[in-house]
């Protein structure tokens, strides 16, 4: 493809979590501009779009997708609308950024990636969490080699979102066949997180399981769950590491996310809560001194200067922005830090075989 325009001008599909998070996101690096949206309902894309300030709306995504006039697509759609958009995205010769989940399946997201990299397009996968403070401060440590050969990783995210005691959420996320469940929604991100650092898995033994599987709906009716709330993946690296990553959504009044590393140069430590309401704490250890030194998160700030809302969203939109900003490189034929689709297939191969082995297979290769 010829070299793009600056800035480049961005269509986005989906205005829920798009009009939250990733419209300020993209307002807070100067090099993108979005410039129309979509969605599927008339009255609800033309709300956000007065609510946003971008008079450009559509319902017709396969006519968006196709406009000369855009540069980047960014769907931020359900999950098993992404195949189908990214798919036709690509072939109008557009760069993409796809929202995670990337797809229902590994056959769905390789057949994206494959696709993108005939066409030569960018593209890239909404896993900013790597750029949140704390996680971005260990993931900086490691890089760094503080770990020396690594041995034994492991994740921990929890919440009650889905204990009987909580009200129902979108009926699509209890459903697995559109792409709703915890290790899909929530576990992603830590497996991306642990690949980021220590490449390739190699094999998955897992239990994925749905602990509550009838919900009561608000009129009596019952909802039927095959979406996963709980899940354990024990994970074989290509480099020897060994990785456990637990994810829940029924631990009752509770809210932690935590991050532990160890090898032969010492230890990295995370703990805090999932969406930031508290002061994480990260921790090192180093082989050879006593004791454990507290290490400050580091703060990056957007290169535009311009600040997050101040919102409960706020920490998600800043992660996204500084996100974009990495993401800026391979437009120009350089090195980009962004999650691209290789990453999201690879994060979608490790839930199917975590999957596969819940389901009895025991062992999967990845």
């Amino acid at each position: 493809m010829s070299a793009s325009p600056s800035p480049l001008r961005v269509g986005l599909i989906g205005v829920g979590w798009g009009s939250v998070v990733q419209t300020p996101a993209f307002r807070m690096v100067p090099e993108f501009e979005l410039v129309a949206l979509c969605s599927r309902r008339q009255e609800r894309v033309e709300a956000a779009g007065q609510q946003l300030g971008i008079p450009d709306v559509s319902t017709d995504w396969r006519r968006f997708v196709e406009r000369d006039d855009l540069d980047v697509i960014s769907i931020c759609t359900p999950v098993d609308l992404h195949h189908e958009q990214a798919l036709a995205a690509i072939a109008a010769g557009k760069h993409v950024l796809v929202e995670k989940p990337v797809g229902l399946s590994s056959v769905e997201t390789g057949e994206m990636l494959e696709a993108a990299r005939a066409a030569g397009v960018q593209h890239a996968v909404c896993f900013e969490s790597r750029w949140e403070p704390p996680r971005y401060t260990v993931r900086q440590l490691i890089k760094a080699g503080h770990l020396g050969t690594p041995y034994l990783v492991s994740t921990r995210s929890g919440g009650d979102f889905w204990h009987p005691s909580r009200r129902l959420q979108s009926e699509w996320m209890y459903r697995r066949s559109e792409g709703g469940g915890y290790l899909m929604g929530m576990g992603s991100h830590d497996i991306e997180y642990v690949c980021s650092m220590f490449g390739e898995p190699v094999e998955v033994c897992a239990d994925v399981r749905t602990s509550v599987p009838v919900r009561s709906r608000a009129d009596g009716t019952e909802l039927a769950v095959d979406a996963d709330d709980t899940s354990v993946l024990l994970i074989r690296m290509a480099d020897g590491t060994l990785v456990t990553i637990l994810t829940t959504a029924v631990a009752y009044q509770q809210n932690f996310r935590s991050f532990d590393a160890f090898g032969s140069g010492g230890s990295v430590t995370m703990t805090g809560s999932l969406m930031g309401e508290t002061e994480p704490e990260i921790t090192q250890g180093t082989a050879g001194l006593d004791g454990l030194q507290r290490v400050e998160p580091v703060i990056r700030a957007a290169r535009s200067g311009i600040e997050a809302p101040r919102r409960r969203a706020g920490s998600a939109i800043l992660a996204l922005a500084l996100m974009l900003e990495d993401w800026l490189p391979a437009f120009s034929g350089g090195v980009s830090e962004a999650p691209s689709l290789a990453d999201g297939h690879r994060v979608q191969r490790v839930v199917d075989a975590a999957r596969a082995s819940a389901e009895g297979s025991g062992w999967v290769s990845v």
